[in-house]
Formats: structure tokens, C-alpha cells, sequence
């Protein structure tokens, strides 16, 4: 469990670059639409060169043609019906308000669980709903600056990519069990997720011709490290706990750490302004949750130790 949530913080720091340099991008005049569709552009051949020289694509294309139809509708779920509405949300508020509110994730991924068989565990509940009051802290010392935007326009695309991110994931882990690695089902997942990136992509071209030199390296960028790296170090971090719906609930629980990097990215990259007494108290009960989260997954296992 410990290597899980160290992997799972891991991930939420490269994560948290799709923030930092979505909004970059955006400041800059990129559309919403290419940072979207550019990311898994340059994602899927770099996954592609990784898997070739580690393991082959016969298993992973096999496994694919097994269940195309699933694989096509959960990757379009978990990867384009979770980034899209992100990038779009992103072009609507600042780093820090897209990475705090995009913690309602937390929640989501441990509502889920009845649709795989298991109860909600209430107690990582709670401490996922003690990360989101700290959250709601370092969104009200920034209220005035998203007070300009239609809350609906950030909340509602962010709420659908918070559901359809855990969704999609523990979908595909279900559909694949282990037959195939985590890096071979990022990889089918991007793939099969291909055919919405370019719909989309196709809908950006008409509407704002093609995306500059610079969104282009800052594409590149967020789909090394947040669409690489901090993918796999997630999804291995799920994969570890998958059998184990609250130390599940605990992995997904440290994405709540997106928000301190984007904060501390934002303050060193974007010259954001450091967070005022409310700020800090929303930090304080961020790392919190955390805690509470890690300290429950442990009783729970200690006490299945000695009933042992």
C-alpha cells in the first residue's frame, strides 16, 4: 500500500502540468481544442515506441480485437470525455481553480464503487469530503477573479471529467483483469481513444485553423508528462489496489495533491500571488484528508491482519 500512494503522489505532481501549461497555453491564445486533441497526438506514439520494445503489440491488439467495441466506448470515456471537458473548463479559470475543483474526482471515484459490486466505504468518504473542504478554502480566497465566469461553466465540464476519468479506468481493469500490463492498457486505451481526438481535432481546424508553434511544444510537454508518465504512475497505483475498493479510495484520494504543485507551479511559473490565510488553512486540510485516508487504509489492514 505504501509504494501505491507514493506512486499515486508521484502522479499528481506530473498531473499537475496539464494545468500549469493549459493555462499557459490558453494566456498565450491557444484553443482548447488543440491542447486537448495534441496531447494524445503526441501521447499515442510515444506509448507505441515504449511497447514495441518491451513487450510487442500481438497481446495488446489481440486483447483489443477480443472486446473493440469496449475498449473503443470506455477509452473515449476515460481519456475523451475526461480531458476534453478539463481543457475546455481550463480555458474559463485560472491553474489553481481547475486543479482544486478538478478534486471532486476524489468523491466520484469512490461513488462508483456499487457499480463494480462493492459499497461506498463511507469512512474514506468523509475523508475525501474533509480534502474537498480544503479545497472549497483555496477556491474562496479566489472567488473574486472566477466570479466574472458562469460557475456553471467550469463545474459542469469538470464534473464530467471527474466521473468519466475513474470511470474509465477501473472499466478497462475489469474488462482487461491481467492479461495485460499497465503500460499496454494505457496504451490500448489511448489508441482506441484516437478516433475521438481526431473528430475532434477535425472540429478545431474549421473553427481556428491549426495550433501554433508554441502550443505545439506545450502539448508535447503535457502529453510527456501528464499524459505519460503521471498516467502510468496512477494507473500502476490503481492496478496494485484494484482488488481493494478503500485502499482504491486512498490512491485516488492523492490526486488532492495536484493542488499544492499547481498552486507552487502557478507562484513560480505564472508569478501567482501566495495563498493568504484561507489558502494555507485549505492546504492544511488537504493534507489532512490525505492522512486520514492512508491512516484508515492501514487500521483496515492491521485488523484484517490479526482476524488472520
Amino acid at each position: 500500500m505504501k509504494k501505491s500512494f507514493i506512486l499515486g503522489i508521484a502522479g499528481s505532481f506530473f498531473f499537475a502540468f496539464t494545468f500549469i501549461l493549459n493555462r499557459s497555453m490558453n494566456l498565450s491564445g491557444g484553443n482548447w481544442v488543440w491542447s486537448a486533441c495534441l496531447r494524445y497526438f503526441f501521447a499515442f506514439p510515444i506509448m507505441a515506441l515504449v511497447i514495441h520494445q518491451k513487450y510487442g503489440f500481438q497481446n495488446i491488439h489481440t486483447e483489443i480485437r477480443k472486446n473493440w467495441k469496449q475498449w473503443i466506448l470506455w477509452s473515449t470515456i476515460g481519456f475523451g470525455l475526461f480531458y476534453a471537458p478539463l481543457t475546455y473548463a481550463g480555458d474559463n479559470g485560472e491553474s489553481w481553480l481547475i486543479a482544486a475543483s478538478w478534486q471532486i474526482t476524489i468523491v466520484m471515484g469512490i461513488l462508483t464503487a456499487p457499480l463494480f459490486g462493492q459499497k461506498i466505504p463511507y469512512r474514506n468518504l468523509f475523508a475525501a469530503g474533509i480534502i474537498l473542504i480544503g479545497v472549497f478554502l483555496l477556491q474562496l480566497q479566489n472567488a473574486g477573479g472566477a466570479s466574472k465566469n458562469n460557475p456553471a461553466v467550469i463545474l459542469l465540464p469538470i464534473l464530467v471529467a471527474a466521473t468519466a476519468y475513474p470511470l474509465g479506468n477501473r472499466k478497462m481493469m475489469e474488462q482487461s483483469k491481467d492479461r495485460i500490463t499497465t503500460i499496454e492498457r494505457v496504451y490500448g486505451m489511448v489508441l482506441c481513444s484516437l478516433p475521438f481526438w481526431c473528430f475532434l481535432s477535425a472540429i478545431g481546424f474549421i473553427n481556428v485553423g491549426l495550433p501554433t508553434n508554441a502550443q505545439l511544444l506545450q502539448s508535447f510537454l503535457v502529453a510527456l508528462f501528464s499524459g505519460i508518465l503521471a498516467t502510468l504512475l496512477f494507473f500502476k497505483a490503481t492496478d496494485n489496489v484494484k482488488h481493494n475498493q478503500k485502499q482504491l479510495a486512498v490512491v485516488e484520494s492523492t490526486q488532492a495533491g495536484e493542488v499544492l504543485f499547481t498552486l507552487l507551479g502557478g507562484i513560480l511559473l505564472l508569478g501567482d500571488p501566495l495563498p493568504n490565510f484561507t489558502g494555507f488553512t485549505g492546504i492544511l486540510f488537504i493534507i489532512i484528508g490525505m492522512l486520514l485516508n492512508s491512516l484508515l487504509s492501514s487500521q483496515k489492514i492491521s485488523a484484517n491482519k490479526k482476524s488472520g
